[in-house]
């Protein structure tokens, strides 16, 4: 199981650790052709990189789940602090892959285009929380580890 750990960090940094650079270059790359060009060519690329780290994710995710029984803790002990940051966490990835998964759409569909407003909202709207979801997760999967 301690690969299987292992792994789930790794992907977590790469994940998280990607969104902070992307996040980063919006704000610090003031001239929006620079940014254009950046996003034009690190974007498909870093589409593909995170929807790999995104499945490893969900994947050693559930194998962690399963393998520390969170089944039976939400059978017997549903109240429990473990239990329930659990269940917010969980929620919060959802949201997080519903959100990816739109903006993913938006930025393959629109890559080397101009985008709609709408597309642009949602687009941005999205980027950013996935962002800060990102970070709300990675505090409740601290908890969750302390907890175990």
């Amino acid at each position: 199981m301690e690969i299987v750990f292992y792994i789930h960090i790794l992907a977590a940094t790469a994940w998280i650790g990607g969104a902070l650079l992307l996040f980063a270059l919006g704000i610090f790359l003031r001239d929006k052709q620079a940014q254009a060009n950046v996003y034009e060519h690190l974007g498909p690329l870093y589409g593909y990189f995170e929807t790999f780290w995104l499945v490893t994710l969900l994947s050693t995710g559930t194998i962690m789940f399963i393998h520390h029984g969170f089944g039976a803790v939400f059978e017997n002990a549903y109240d429990s602090d473990l239990a329930q940051t659990m269940i917010r966490k969980l929620f919060l990835v959802a949201i997080l892959t519903f959100l990816t998964i739109i903006h993913m759409i938006i930025a393959f569909k629109t890559h080397t285009k101009t985008r709609s407003t709408w597309q642009q909202i949602i687009s941005r709207g999205s980027s950013l929380l996935i962002f800060f979801l990102n970070l709300i997760i990675l505090w409740y999967a601290t908890q969750i580890r302390t907890m175990l």
